[in-house]
């Protein structure tokens, strides 16, 4: 039931001591600068944007080999990782088998054998115009009891869909998933906030937005805790929603609900009393961020990394 440590995502993990003492062992994404880790996560999110399938497969690729070369801890993703595939094939495969939609082929209005692609004898067979299938696979009709499920085709449109979908789908939750394991809050907000500098010559509250930010990642933790507290209270009980039927279900689940909305607000309660009485003020992110030991040569490889992939998103990435 203590799915925090089994699934940790989208929260900071720190990293493990080293057998040896004084020594730590760990990933390479911890000591790369905040800014850099937050540059490749926007060009995770952005590139995929009208790009073809060969670069969404090459993206998941790639985020693949990051995460199996990074030197994270591997009860990290171990779980997450193939629930993480396992969600994108699934929607992959809806989407597959699913109605794409589209417009309906216009019925002929003339005789198919009226025109001929080449000259051939009035009585041979006329010749079929060459190109590609729409239809990529037709299975069916399948009977599923006394109702009628129809043919199961796939279309070129819908395995368009069904790749852009999936490969979207698990490059922007581990991109993003990566980066909050490796991160932690005060130097993504830092990070952040850096990076929005020239807008407070314009006005903006940049601090303050940095400061909320902050105080959303460390409330993060505590909507999932509470989550798991109400899951373990439901086992503690030995809860069969078999045994229930399905109104009694419905009406646990949305009692459930009702009582982790509740939970959630008393913590948003208890948070804004301590903020007050500690007289309201709000701590500049620069404040509140400890640098890290310079990495020159490891971030210079960052940034050169992340070049190469604009680079080659520009000139091989294709549209659709």
């Amino acid at each position: 039931m203590d799915f925090l440590r089994q699934l940790p995502i989208g929260q900071y993990v720190a990293e493990e001591p080293g057998p040896e003492a004084g020594r730590r062992q760990g990933s390479w994404l911890r000591r790369l600068d905040a800014r850099l880790k937050l540059a490749w996560t926007v060009a995770f999110l952005v590139t995929p944007i009208l790009a073809g399938a060969q670069w969404r497969l090459a993206l998941v690729g790639l985020l693949l080999l990051i995460t199996a070369c990074s030197g994270l801890s591997w009860r990290l993703w171990r779980r997450s990782l193939p629930l993480l595939l396992a969600l994108s094939l699934l929607v992959g495969g809806l989407a597959l088998f699913l109605p794409a939609g589209g417009v309906a082929p216009a019925a002929l209005q003339r005789p198919p054998a009226e025109v001929r692609l080449q000259p051939g004898s009035p009585l041979e067979p006329p010749a079929e115009r060459s190109g590609r299938a729409w239809e990529l696979l037709r299975w069916g009709p399948l009977q599923l009891g006394p109702l009628d499920l129809g043919p199961l085709v796939v279309t070129r449109r819908s395995a368009r869909l069904a790749l852009n979908g999936s490969t979207l789908l698990f490059t922007l939750v581990h991109s993003a998933n990566l980066m909050l394991l490796t991160t932690r809050p005060e130097e993504l907000v830092w990070a952040l906030s850096w990076l929005l500098a020239p807008l407070a010559r314009l006005g903006w509250p940049v601090q303050r937005l940095g400061f909320t930010l902050l105080l959303s990642l460390r409330f993060l933790p505590l909507v999932q805790e509470e989550l798991q507290n109400l899951l373990r209270s439901l086992a503690t009980r030995a809860v069969n929603l078999r045994q229930l039927g399905w109104r009694s279900s419905l009406a646990l689940v949305l009692a459930v609900g009702e009582r982790l909305l509740a939970n959630l607000l008393l913590r948003s309660e208890q948070g804004a009393e301590a903020l007050m009485a500690g007289g309201g003020r709000w701590l500049p992110p620069d404040q509140l961020h400890r640098p890290s030991p310079p990495r020159p040569w490891l971030n210079l490889v960052a940034l050169l990394g992340l070049i190469s992939l604009l680079g080659l998103r520009w000139s091989v990435g294709g549209t659709r």
